[in-house]
């Protein structure tokens, strides 16, 4: 199915019909794609008194699979490519363990888009909807599943309205921050090392913009970092000299980040605030606000590596290891 044909109350249906009541969620993946899943893991266990979720590398799910794996469990796997094979065998496993599979791909026809799983293909363009991505596709998915299952569920509407009102807002958002992120990379696109941090539901953004936009996209030696474990053992090497790019989120763990943000406005010299308060995210309800910092923050790791890569010189799309070398 391609992700312009889904209907979340069809789909929960056919869940509800194969798989009765859900009190496990797995989201499977690896790098990049397993960024965009784990906001949607952080949501289930904070809002969810049915289910309970993990999130989960691929390889290390098919080595050291969950002993609760099995008719009552949803296996989310995406895998942008759709033949990571890791991933590939992470659906599989979960398909012999009974578990209802979803797979998102980009790549019609590939192993992840097959009859073997409930599969879901979905555009990649600058223009694609929240809903349409996986992101919002997970989202839809657990608020009618929370919903369904849990009569006292309060945030329905809210995460709805929510997923309707977030590209409104990224799209104001990263013009607004277009200069900031062009200024970041004049002074910084050569710098030897960073570090990256976020919270709540949005930490996994700070993973994904170390990881993939940096280390891969760029070749950038850099640091992902909870904004509350930067004061357990890291806050040791602040200084005058070392960079940071700190993700302001809005909602329940804001303070984590002010918290960092003064210790930063004390003792460092170098580091970026990309404050989601400053995005416009007053327009979706407090009550899930929490949630859409995920998607703010990864279109604003876009927008930031990309001024890099200007500045740099480096493409995004140049590997020296990844797909190129057996590993």
């Amino acid at each position: 199915m391609h992700a312009s044909e889904f209907n979340v109350e069809k789909f929960v249906d056919i869940i509800e019909k194969e798989n009765g009541t859900i009190s496990e969620v797995y989201f499977v993946a690896c790098g990049g794609s397993l960024v965009d899943l784990y906001s949607s893991c952080y949501f289930i266990n904070r809002e969810s008194s049915t289910m309970t979720a993990e999130w989960i590398t691929s390889k290390e799910f098919v080595l050291t699979p969950p002993k609760k794996l099995g008719k009552h469990s949803v296996v989310i796997i995406c895998s942008h490519g759709g033949n990571t094979k890791e991933t590939v065998e992470a659906a599989e496993l979960g398909v012999k363990e009974g578990a209802f599979v979803i797979t998102y791909t980009h790549t019609p026809g590939s192993a992840c888009d097959s009859e073997k799983f409930h599969a879901i293909v979905y555009d990649w363009e600058p223009e694609t909807l929240q809903k349409d991505r996986p992101l919002g596709l997970n989202y839809s998915i657990i608020n009618e599943l929370i919903h369904r299952q849990e009569p006292e569920y309060k945030l329905y509407e809210g995460m709805k309205d929510g997923i309707t009102k977030c590209d409104a807002i990224i799209r104001n958002a990263t013009k607004k921050f277009q200069n900031k992120a062009w200024n970041f990379a004049e002074h910084y696109y050569n710098a030897p090392f960073l570090y990256i941090m976020a919270s709540g539901s949005a930490y996994a953004q700070a993973y994904g913009f170390a990881i993939c936009s940096l280390q891969e996209m760029q070749w950038m030696d850099c640091c992902y970092l909870d904004s509350a474990e930067y004061f357990h053992g890291p806050f040791e090497v602040t200084d005058k000299d070392h960079i940071y790019i700190l993700l302001k989120s809005v909602g329940k763990t804001r303070m984590i980040d002010e918290r960092a943000e003064v210790f930063l406005n004390k003792y460092a010299e170098k580091y970026e605030i990309i404050d989601a308060a400053d995005c416009g995210m007053d327009a979706i309800d407090d009550s899930c606000v929490d949630y859409f910092n995920a998607p703010l923050f990864y279109e604003m790791s876009v927008l930031y590596r990309t001024a890099i890569q200007n500045k740099s010189g480096h493409p995004l799309d140049m590997r020296q290891y990844m797909g190129v070398v057996e590993y």
